[in-house]
């Protein structure tokens, strides 16, 4: 099989662009002449505009579905991909697959069209393997030795513009979530702020835009006058840059997890209604996981719930009492 040209594939959520990159490492390592190119949908491509070892970031318009659809697969026709390793597992992403006119594809068989696709994949969330792993289980026998970690690239210019943030000892701390029960409660960050405050540290609140008012609730409860709300005014490769120096990082299971995991960032990970068994925990040589153990609840569901279904938060509120333990 030639692997000149090779095209990945990862529309889903940040983080699992995010867990796609060892793919990018992997595969430009053992094959350092192929053209890598991805393709993610619109919002995430700032992850990925600077990356070295990719020759192109395709975007997936979902909000214009069907005509994104349609172009991006003449686009991906004309290329001639050589290989085409499709790592969502839905729909829209199989059609792209099985137009391409890639000479192999594979994916994952979870996908409705897989049963077109080269070579196919079993996908499962309760076997304790870790996302990464089951990425790469695509290119095992491409890759002799894949590396597991992911890997962003902060430009040099985001690096320059959060010095301005950094000094001795500071904390970054990402309290919000698309999920209310992946979520933990505000009162967890007031402990972490807390526990760790001392002479010259700093606090620092990262979110997007719409995470601003849980922010400032967090910074104005306080009362401290070293807590800063950075949310929305730091794109996302320039928090990347201002986590991988922090004292240590405290995030959900959610997208800044992976980030501080691709950063190698000490972090330290609450997980309220999901587990890290399902394969989405960090990967951080530096890393924790604090969790609510034995509830016969938990967990409900594989994402989160924009409430507790049982009405009581328990995976949530005894986050503080865990991290005593």
């Amino acid at each position: 099989m030639g692997t000149n040209k090779i095209l990945i594939i990862q529309t889903a959520f940040l983080g699992d662009v995010i867990l796609a990159t060892p793919l990018i490492e992997s595969l430009s390592s053992t094959f350092p002449s192929a053209q890598i190119d991805f393709l993610l949908k619109k919002g995430n491509e700032a992850l990925l505009d600077e990356h070295p070892k990719l020759r192109r970031v395709l975007i997936f318009d979902k909000a214009n579905k069907r005509k994104s659809l349609l172009n991006l697969t003449q686009e991906i026709r004309e290329e001639k991909y050589d290989l085409v390793l499709n790592l969502h597992r839905f729909a829209s992403s199989g059609l792209i697959t099985i137009f391409s006119g890639a000479s192999e594809t594979r994916g994952f068989s979870k996908n409705p069209f897989s049963f077109l696709f080269s070579k196919c994949f079993k996908h499962s969330v309760n076997n304790g393997q870790h996302e990464v792993d089951r990425n790469l289980s695509l290119i095992t026998d491409l890759v002799e030795k894949p590396q597991r970690r992911p890997q962003l690239y902060p430009s040099q210019a985001d690096l320059d513009f959060v010095t301005q943030w950094k000094n001795e000892t500071y904390y970054c701390l990402a309290p919000a979530s698309v999920w209310f029960t992946k979520q933990a409660p505000p009162a967890v960050w007031q402990y972490v702020m807390e526990k760790f405050d001392e002479e010259g540290v700093r606090f620092y609140l990262l979110g997007g835009p719409n995470d601003y008012e849980l922010c400032e609730s967090i910074k104005l409860i306080s009362q401290r006058n070293n807590v800063h709300n950075l949310a929305g005014k730091l794109s996302l490769m320039q928090s990347a840059a201002l986590m991988k120096d922090a004292k240590r990082n405290f995030v959900n299971d959610s997208g800044p997890l992976h980030i501080a995991s691709a950063g190698n960032a000490p972090v330290s990970a609450f997980f309220c209604s999901t587990i890290p068994e399902f394969g989405f925990g960090p990967l951080s040589d530096d890393s924790s996981v604090i969790e609510v153990k034995n509830l016969a609840c938990r967990p409900c569901g594989l994402h989160g719930h924009t409430a507790c279904p049982k009405g009581h938060f328990h995976c949530g509120n005894g986050l503080i009492e865990a991290m005593n333990r």
